[in-house]
């Protein structure tokens, strides 16, 4: 878990956004215009109701990438089950209009004559009616098996894999779950409602039946107080020496993908999604100097150990007066801190999940054997190239992190992330251009 790191009144919004949906094609790139400077006017009312903020679809990045984080995700991967790229390509073009749509607070799809009469279904499942965007954010990525399934090219793309997007190893201590790892399509919805954020990933499914099949999904939550960094489930601040998504010198280095990649994927970014199990009945008898030499921080400040505040500088030469590292060897802090890793940095944008209980069996002492808590973190983690940043500090994490007696990676996924959509186009047009 590598952490080291004057609005509108509502009927005249609505009248607007109906307007602007109606709009022709070549009317779209000013319609995305007044977008980005409605979702700036509306998030000064955010601040009075989050469940009215907006956030644009189209721009040079996906948003919910460097977006401030919201409160809720419903992350979902799907498996492309038709044969034909042309199905494909429909299917994007779909996505892209109804996420578009749906950061604004509209339904997924218009409705159309018939829609919603006793022999037709809706448009729309409904269960997001009157919430408002609440800033959602939808991005998309690409998995392995976009581009190559089962030794199959289905779709021609083959040769447009980028050399990034790896096929991750197996870490030490990975107990991935086939149902909780992989997929073709990934979809990560994030709101300051987790219903509005679920809402998403499921029309969207519903709108690629036929197409695709569901691989798995994910939903999680982010709780802390505004302007404060959030605690995880550990009770630990979670976050804290993040690359500030505020600053575009350090997302270009850290973040967005280049030139050195293929030209469909610049200005994009690749993501990996791990499921973490947190054995919280185990973590929860440990002692607090413990629990504090395990992570590297003082749990009730944040603070770096031996530090008083919780964003003072993290000194990894500092020893006691025995001559013992102030901050441990093993310690996630240390194992995950750039000065240990050439520099290297990810972006988390990681959620806590919890699933209710199921039986879980131990991989370390007591090796208890018992229905516990399915409880941990969806890390989420982006970065402009996964050789050089999440695989060799998790490869160490996962070796050394003293934190691995009370955390399994049970889920893992890898996917590319493709810059944002232009008004008229879909995601990931590049990839399709002849």
């Amino acid at each position: 878990m590598a952490h080291d790191d004057t609005s509108p009144k509502h009927a005249a919004r609505r009248a607007f956004l109906k307007a602007g949906a109606a709009t022709a094609a070549a009317g779209a790139l000013g319609a995305a215009t007044t977008a980005h400077a409605a979702a700036h006017a509306h998030r000064a009312e955010a601040q009075q109701d989050p469940m009215t903020a907006t956030e644009p679809f189209f721009g040079e990045h996906q948003s919910g990438i460097v977006t401030p984080q919201q409160r809720h995700t419903y992350a979902a991967a799907f498996d492309l089950t038709t044969d034909k790229r042309a199905d494909v390509i429909n299917l994007l073009r779909e996505w892209t209009d109804a996420a578009a749509r749906m950061t604004r607070g509209e339904a997924a799809r218009p409705e159309k004559p018939g829609d919603g009469g006793d022999e037709n279904p809706p448009a729309d499942s409904g269960e997001a009616l009157d919430l408002g965007p609440a800033g959602l954010t939808i991005t998309f990525g690409f998995g392995p098996g976009l581009f190559m399934h089962e030794g199959k090219d289905r779709y021609g793309l083959a040769g447009r894999r980028p050399a990034a997007l790896i096929d991750l190893p197996r870490f030490n201590g990975d107990q991935l779950l086939p149902a909780k790892s992989g997929g073709d399509l990934y979809v990560q919805a994030c709101a300051n409602d987790p219903q509005v954020a679920f809402h998403a990933v499921r029309q969207l499914a519903r709108i690629g039946y036929g197409a695709i099949q569901m691989r798995w999904g994910q939903a999680g939550f982010l709780s802390g107080a505004r302007g404060k960094t959030a605690r995880n489930l550990m009770g630990f601040k979670d976050g804290t020496n993040n690359p500030a998504p505020s600053d575009p010198a350090l997302m270009a280095q850290f973040v967005w993908a280049g030139a050195e990649g293929p030209a469909w994927m610049q200005s994009g970014t690749y993501t990996v999604v791990r499921r973490i199990r947190i054995t919280l009945e185990h973590w929860d008898r440990m002692q607090l100097g413990f629990q504090e030499q395990v992570v590297g921080r003082h749990k009730l400040s944040g603070a770096p150990i031996g530090k008083q505040h919780e964003f003072d500088p993290v000194d990894l030469d500092a020893v006691d007066k025995d001559g013992n590292p102030v901050i441990p060897d093993n310690s996630h802090v240390r194992l995950s801190n750039p000065g240990s890793n050439d520099g290297q940095r990810l972006l988390r944008r990681a959620y806590s999940y919890n699933d209710s209980t199921d039986f879980y069996i131990e991989r370390w002492p007591p090796w208890r054997q018992e229905t516990e808590f399915d409880a941990g973190l969806l890390f989420i983690a982006h970065q402009r190239d996964p050789r050089t940043a999440f695989v060799p500090i998790n490869e160490k994490l996962a070796k050394f992190d003293l934190m691995n007696q009370f955390t399994t990676h049970v889920g893992s996924a890898i996917f590319a992330c493709p810059p944002g959509a232009k008004p008229g186009s879909f995601i990931g047009a590049g990839l399709f251009d002849a």
